[in-house]
Parts: C-alpha cells; sequence; structure tokens
C-alpha cells in the first residue's frame, strides 16, 4: 500500500488536505495529512482535524526549519508501508526535501505542489513570490530574532502567496479561520540537503496554470536552454497540471487526489531535452531580408539604413527570463536581428538591444535598461528623437507598461507581439507598476500594434484578453494584427504566407505611425 504524507505551506496545516486525504483513502491509499509544529490555528480544531492529522500542541521556542525537518523524519520512521511518498505544498517543500534527505531509502517519490524546486542553501523564503512581502520579512526576521511569528495574511492579502482562482467562497473563510502564525525561523533557514542525497529519487511536478506556467510554456524555457529547466528533463521527473490557483487542495481536490495517484504510478509528462537541433530564437527569420550595416554600442546595436539624415527608429525589447550566462544573447538571436534589419531595410534605425532580465525579480534592473537603450537610440545623430517606436515580445511586454502609463511626446507608437501583458500570479508583481493592462487606460492616442497569435500559450492569451478588454474600455488606439494558425515564436517557427504577412503588416502599420504627422 502506498502512503502518502501531505505537508501543507506556510501558515497552514493538515486540515487542508482533508478533501484529498478522504479521496485517496476511498482509492486504497493510506493518506497522512501533516501539522508541522507550531502550525496549530488560533481557532480550536479538534472539531476541524482528520483523525490522522499529525498535529502539534504549540509552537515551541526556537521551532525552525529543522523542527519540521524532524517532524516529518519521525513520521516516516512510524509508517509501516512499503512506499512513502512526500507530497510538499509551497513551503511544505523545504521540510519534505530535507527529511527525504535523510530518509530517501524509505522515500518512493516526492511530489511538488504548484512550487519550485528549492536549492540547497536557499529559505524557503525565496519561495514566496511578492518581492516586496519578501524584503519586509527579511528585515521582520532580522530585528525579531529566532522566535519570531509571522502573522497569518488578511482576507485581502492572501493573493500576495499565490493565486485564489478555483477556492469556494466556503473554503477561503476557512483558510482565513483556521490559518495560523508561521515561525520565522521556519522561513529564513537554508534547507540543508548535502551531496545530493534526494537527487536520484523519483519526482513529480503538480503545475497550477491559474498561477503560473504550465508544461508547456516550461518546456519552451527548456528549449531556451535554460540550465535551471534542463536539469528537470530527465526519466525520473514527471509533470501533471491543474487549471486552477496556488491552493489546488481546495480548489480541485478530486483531481488532485487522481493526480497524486497517477504520480505514484509513474506517471506524468517528461520534459524531452532537444537533441543536435537548434533552437527555435536561432532557426532563419521568416523573411529573406536585405543586409544592413549593424553597429554596436554598449548594450545596443544599431541596424542602419542607407539613408541620408536623421531616420525615425524602432527599438527591439526582447522577452524573457533570459538566463545570464546564455550565448548568443538576444540581440545576436535570428529571430530579433530579422526585425532590426528588416526595419533598416525599409529606412528606419533598427535598434536592438540586451536588457537584463534574467529572473521574474529583475523587471525594474531591465526597465532601467530599456530607459537607457532608448535615451542612446535618441541621442545618436542618425536618429530622429522625436519619431521613436518601441517594440516588445513576450514577457518583455510587461515593460511596455511604464510607455503606456505615460507616453512621451516622441514615442509614436507601441508594438507588442505575442507578448505577456499582466503578470503571472506567481511572479510576485501584484500592484506592482509592470501591468500593461492596466497601464493601457492612460496611454490615450498613442497608437499600439498587437500581433496576437492563435495557438498561444494559454497563460498568455490570457493576459492578452485582459488588456484587450481594458483598451476597449478605454477607447485605447489598439490594432490588432490576428495569426490564427501561429506559434509564440512564430517568426522562426512558421514560415507560412499567414506569418510572413503578420510581420509585414505590423512593420508596415509601426512604420507608418513613425512616419504620420
Amino acid at each position: 500500500m502506498t502512503t502518502f504524507v501531505l505537508v501543507p505551506g506556510a501558515h497552514t496545516g493538515g486540515w487542508i488536505w482533508e478533501d484529498v486525504a478522504a479521496r485517496l483513502r476511498e482509492a486504497g491509499a493510506e493518506a497522512r495529512p501533516v501539522t508541522l509544529t507550531g502550525m496549530r490555528g488560533g481557532h480550536d480544531e479538534r472539531d476541524e482535524r482528520d483523525e490522522h492529522d499529525e498535529a502539534d500542541t504549540g509552537t515551541p521556542a526556537g521551532t525552525d526549519l529543522e523542527t519540521h525537518v524532524q517532524d516529518l523524519v519521525r513520521l516516516i520512521d512510524e509508517i509501516d508501508a512499503p512506499e512513502v511518498v512526500l507530497v510538499g505544498h509551497c513551503y511544505g517543500v523545504h521540510p519534505v526535501l530535507g527529511a527525504a534527505a535523510r530518509r530517501a531509502e524509505r522515500v518512493a517519490r516526492i511530489v511538488y505542489v504548484d512550487t519550485t524546486v528549492p536549492q540547497d542553501g536557499a529559505p524557503a523564503l525565496e519561495l514566496i513570490p511578492d518581492q516586496a512581502l519578501r524584503d519586509a520579512l527579511r528585515k521582520r526576521a532580522g530585528e525579531a530574532g529566532t522566535d519570531g511569528r509571522l502573522a497569518p495574511p488578511a482576507p485581502a492579502e492572501w493573493q500576495r502567496w499565490g493565486s485564489l482562482a478555483g477556492i469556494p467562497r466556503d473554503a477561503l473563510d476557512r483558510l482565513a479561520a483556521l490559518a495560523a502564525p508561521q515561525p520565522l525561523a521556519t522561513l529564513t533557514r537554508p534547507l540543508r540537503v548535502p551531496g545530493g542525497a534526494v537527487s536520484e529519487l523519483p519526482t513529480t511536478g503538480i503545475l497550477c496554470t491559474a498561477n503560473g506556467p504550465g508544461i508547456a510554456l516550461v518546456e519552451s524555457l527548456l528549449e531556451l536552454g535554460d540550465p535551471r529547466i534542463q536539469e528537470l528533463a530527465n526519466p525520473r521527473t514527471g509533470f501533471f497540471e491543474l487549471a486552477t490557483g496556488h491552493w489546488p487542495m481546495l480548489s480541485a481536490p478530486g483531481e488532485l487526489a487522481a493526480i497524486l495517484l497517477r504520480a505514484a504510478a509513474g506517471e506524468g509528462h517528461r520534459l524531452s531535452a532537444p537533441v543536435n537541433e537548434l533552437p527555435p530564437h536561432l532557426r532563419p527569420f521568416l523573411l529573406d531580408v536585405p543586409e544592413q550595416r549593424r553597429e554596436r554600442v554598449g548594450r545596443v546595436d544599431l541596424h542602419l539604413p542607407d539613408a541620408d539624415g536623421p531616420r525615425p527608429a524602432v527599438v527591439f525589447v526582447h522577452g524573457g527570463p533570459v538566463p545570464a550566462g546564455l550565448r548568443p544573447t538576444p540581440r545576436d538571436w535570428s529571430l530579433y536581428t530579422g526585425y532590426a534589419q528588416y526595419a533598416a531595410s525599409l529606412g528606419a534605425v533598427g535598434a536592438m538591444l540586451d536588457h537584463r532580465l534574467h529572473d521574474v525579480t529583475d523587471y525594474e534592473r531591465a526597465a532601467e535598461d530599456v530607459a537607457a537603450a532608448v535615451e542612446l537610440v535618441r541621442a545618436d545623430p542618425r536618429v530622429d528623437g522625436e519619431r521613436v517606436a518601441l517594440w516588445f515580445f513576450s514577457a518583455g511586454g510587461l515593460l511596455s507598461a511604464d510607455w503606456l502609463a505615460a507616453p512621451p511626446p516622441w514615442l509614436r507608437c507601441v508594438a507588442a507581439t505575442y507578448p505577456l501583458l499582466a503578470p503571472l500570479p506567481n511572479w510576485g508583481h501584484a500592484g506592482s507598476r509592470f501591468r500593461p493592462a492596466a497601464a493601457v487606460r492612460a496611454a490615450g492616442p498613442l497608437p499600439l500594434v498587437l500581433t496576437r497569435v492563435g495557438r498561444e500559450f494559454p497563460e498568455l492569451a490570457a493576459t492578452v484578453g485582459e488588456f484587450l478588454t481594458a483598451a476597449e474600455d478605454c477607447k485605447a488606439a489598439v490594432e490588432v494584427i490576428e495569426v490564427p494558425d501561429a506559434r509564440h515564436g512564430f517568426e522562426t517557427l512558421d514560415h507560412g504566407e499567414q506569418a510572413r504577412d503578420a510581420v509585414e503588416r505590423a512593420m508596415r502599420s509601426v512604420l507608418e505611425h513613425l512616419h504620420g504627422s
């Protein structure tokens, strides 16, 4: 018989797994929801706890991550079953990995529920998506010492920990009522998993697509060569998707239980790294454009037209995050050189920059890079600094928000191709300035050219829909170029007539706005 040890995230206890545990038992498995030391809520939970819930009786001084690791080690030692599957949600994966490192011979599989794989030496604090909250907690931890505790979020603040999509109203109320203060040292103490102790264990990742990327988007990062993803492309690791938010045990308990049973049986989608295949972003551009002169200035490449006098310019802004050590960098990708050379062949300066969006936490730094590149381009004597367009791609679309919110008079057009136009919930940018879907309300008459692909990643497509709804409400000047059969990155993937026509139409429209009065 398989025993599932269900470990909750921050502020919650074994009660959060109640519905999932019941379904697992109905299927013939054993389920052990865990309430870690110090994680009893302020309410009397005697009527709320499952009889199998391993609950503590208080919060001893000095409760930290190691305390919770030892909670699980003791539980594993008590289980008399041939297969133990450790399931960690959010923070819960830290004590799961710590315990698995000490009892690897007893663990059949580790399941990550809507959480990333933490690295040895990383504190659980790094899993909190909201950057402002992370910074505040670091400060709090330094002031409070080892015995400080973090109060549960207010009802309106739970979304700072992840998307609440799909959770019924009564379950949300119960989440708020039973939440417990989290010992700060459980979040700030580094995880220690010595010597790759768990690296050979089978693992399963459950991706909640209303909170973050799905499998297809993860595979696109694998094709990009992101080393953080490449280590997941092995036969021991499987993936599943759930179309719900960050708490699937509350929003989709039946579906989650079914996936856990399949995971224990070894099922799941396997990522496969491309073998001897040119990555999509380096394949040939779909248009054969005349070669133009190219100059490199700092992080910016200028693709120059054969023309006299200052010319209008199009600044191209790549997506990401792009790993810091990836070579070649985006300004040498055929995708972007193709666009920049195309603009230059039609009489405009095509400017392509490398910005430092290496992680989802880097948007402020990337925005500074874009602003500096724009000023460099406008100051070049070969550029008409009063006629500039900005063209954003993919996740670089979030960087358009500053320019939409306060368009300068020299900005004649903003274009976006298969863009991300609102942050994914687990990126931690709720309330930040990087929300084009909100900023468009201040864009006024600024022309916007948006290329939308029909075979888009669902996570990104949803943000485009949100943006267009907002644009319609405020009557923004948006031209939408539809490419129904195209994929994300179609310029090097789909070379059909529809795709070529879309690129030509978008470029023609941008240049018309640049040359207009």
